[in-house]
């Protein structure tokens, strides 16, 4: 079983709590990816980020001194997102870590793929940018198949807790042999189940901690999932997607 997660804008450096244990599987790709945005201007770069000046400026010097081998952070403690706040993996037990370097898998615009414990340095690029790296049309080509197939292990069930923004670089090229279980953290309203942004990345990242105490092996253990006042509607729920109510 794979669990995917989306990343987070926010980043840091982390060489001191954990280790890393590898470097990314696509890091040829990324180093490629890198290239490509060394040769655009800073209006041209502010653009693809869709950022503000500040933070333009912050991304565009960082680029241009850029080392993707060296100083690394393992990617589970790299990302300040929400949903990495509330999975708090900095204290995660050792068969914790364990778990997730097994079963977790990050995506990202700029990775492609990330084991929790690969080495990453905090980079600025979204799957959803319009990046024409090597004469394609966007990211979602330029990373094809090779996103799904790397985070499809044998059993060919992954639970998605990412967003849309980067699921759908995966959901493309599912086969009929793939169980494919979107978690969904919403509440009713109207007689709707509406997601909120901020309570669905919390959500997320609880439901990481949590199959990571447990350690699951199936989709059947998130029904137990009751935290932050979510609990599993099952009348709302079918085999690919599961709803959780607050």
């Amino acid at each position: 079983m794979r669990i995917i997660i989306s990343p987070a804008k926010k980043m840091n450096i982390d060489t001191d709590t954990l280790t890393y244990h590898s470097l990314p599987v696509f890091l040829e790709r990324t180093k490629e990816i890198k290239e490509w945005l060394l040769t655009k201007s800073f209006e041209e770069l502010k653009e693809l980020w869709g950022c503000n000046e500040k933070i333009a400026e912050q991304n565009f010097n960082r680029l241009k001194e850029l080392d993707i081998t060296k100083n690394l952070t393992p990617a589970i403690l790299s990302y300040e997102g929400i949903q990495y706040q509330y999975m708090a993996p900095a204290v995660f037990e050792e068969d914790m870590l364990q778990y997730i370097q097994e079963n977790l898998r990050i995506l990202s615009g700029f990775y492609g793929v990330l084991q929790p414990m690969d080495g990453v340095i905090p980079y600025r690029l979204e799957m959803q940018a319009k990046a024409k790296v090597a004469e394609t049309a966007n990211l979602y080509s330029y990373w094809g198949r090779s996103l799904y197939e790397e985070v499809r292990d044998d059993s060919g069930i992954i639970i998605n807790l990412a967003s849309a923004e980067y699921s759908k670089g995966i959901e493309k090229y599912l086969g009929e042999e793939d169980t494919f279980i979107t978690c969904v953290f919403g509440e009713m309203v109207k007689g709707k189940v509406v997601q909120k942004g901020t309570y669905a990345k919390m959500a997320r990242g609880e439901m990481v901690r949590f199959l990571a105490e447990n350690k699951a092996q199936t989709p059947e253990k998130m029904k137990e999932f009751a935290r932050l006042d979510f609990k599993f509607a099952e009348e709302l729920s079918s085999e690919t997607e599961y709803v959780f109510l607050r």
